[in-house]
C-alpha cells in the first residue's frame, strides 16, 4: 500500500477529506518522529510499540572479497507487534 492508498483509506474510514487525513498521517509522523530521537519509546495498544534500540559495534564480511570488516555501533528503530496485531494476522 502506498501513502496515498492509506490516506485515501483513512479519509473513507474517518469521514473527511483527503487533504486533512493527509494532514493527520503527516503530524503523527513527526510526533513518532520527534519521540524516537529523544529515545522515547511510543506504546499503541492494541497495535505495537517503536522504540530505539542501540547495536553493538560488530565484525562483519564483505561478500565479494571475505575480508573482515567492522561494523560500527549505532541506533535502529525496532517495531514489536502487540498480541492483538500478531493474532489478527495469523488468523485463517
Amino acid at each position: 500500500m502506498t501513502k496515498a492508498e492509506l490516506i485515501a483509506r483513512a479519509a473513507e474510514k474517518a469521514g473527511v477529506s483527503k487533504k486533512q487525513a493527509d494532514r493527520c498521517l503527516k503530524a503523527i509522523i513527526e510526533v513518532i518522529e520527534d519521540a524516537l530521537q529523544k529515545g522515547e519509546r511510543i506504546a499503541l495498544p492494541g497495535f505495537g510499540v517503536f522504540q530505539v534500540k542501540e547495536r553493538a559495534a560488530r565484525k562483519g564480511r564483505n561478500p565479494q572479497t571475505g575480508e573482515v570488516i567492522e561494523i560500527p555501533a549505532r541506533k535502529v528503530v525496532v517495531f514489536k507487534a502487540a498480541k492483538q496485531l500478531r493474532e489478527l494476522i495469523n488468523k485463517k
